[in-house]
């Protein structure tokens, strides 16, 4: 035993060497490591959101929503039956989001394909006056023509924008990019969205997660996340544009 003493301290110095040789490379290939945490959520958020096959065109895509837009039975159920329930809803969840501080009676608000304005009336009836929809299909005066693909105001316009259509978009990312740059910095977007619940047969795409969503927005911090019930969407996703020009 005495002769294996003095290689003790020798042992221990290589050890301690050699861990400070592989630590910095265990530490890269850690999910702990905030940096490459970011770098697999985007490289997977592909995974989290699928387009829907079958469109050969962009044409098709929208002959597709304008013949659920158009459909004069259901313009006359959203126009009736549907549009007191539809702003009593709307309503709930803009009073919430107006008192939680994402909304206010000075906002300058869009609701994104907002078929006749149900969401719009909603608006102005918690107080917030200045609010308009867009949608392919004018509803004056609630509604103004509109593609949410390539919208059709300037930069930097709104303090808040509202959907619960964004399964209905062909090309998710010019429907956030479309969003970013028509909100003011630190401008609000609400999402109403369905996380792996399949959507109607208008619907383009389907999300898994929400990184689908909120990878997509590059100017924009995700500040909530909560469950909702509304009219088949189950997660409200509130998203802030930061505080830099475009």
């Amino acid at each position: 035993m005495p002769t294996t003493k003095p290689l003790v301290k020798p042992v221990l110095f290589l050890f301690c060497l050699s861990l400070l040789f592989l630590l910095p490379l265990l530490l890269s290939r850690s999910p702990l490591n905030p940096n490459l945490t970011r770098q697999v959520l985007l490289s997977s958020s592909s995974s989290l959101l699928k387009i829907r096959p079958g469109f050969r065109s962009y044409d098709d895509y929208l002959k597709l929503q304008l013949n659920k837009t158009l459909n004069p039975r259901l313009r006359r159920v959203w126009a009736t039956r549907d549009w007191n329930r539809k702003i009593s809803v709307f309503s709930r969840f803009f009073a919430e989001l107006r008192q939680s501080g994402f909304l206010s009676n000075t906002s300058r608000a869009l609701c994104v394909g907002a078929r006749m304005g149900q969401e719009v009336a909603a608006l102005k009836s918690v107080g917030v006056a200045d609010s308009i929809g867009m949608d392919l299909v004018p509803s004056p005066p609630l509604v103004v023509q509109g593609d949410f693909h390539s919208q059709p105001f300037a930069n930097s316009s709104f303090d808040f924008e509202f959907s619960n259509v964004f399964d209905h978009a062909l090309y998710p990312e010019r429907f956030s990019r479309e969003i970013e740059r028509t909100l003011r910095p630190g401008g609000i977007c609400v999402l109403h969205v369905a996380v792996a619940r399949r959507g109607d047969r208008y619907s383009a795409n389907d999300l898994y997660g929400i990184e689908g969503v909120t990878s997509l927005f590059k100017d924009s911090d995700l500040v909530r996340v909560r469950k909702v019930d509304g009219f088949g969407l189950d997660t409200e996703l509130v998203l802030r544009k930061k505080n830099r020009s475009r």
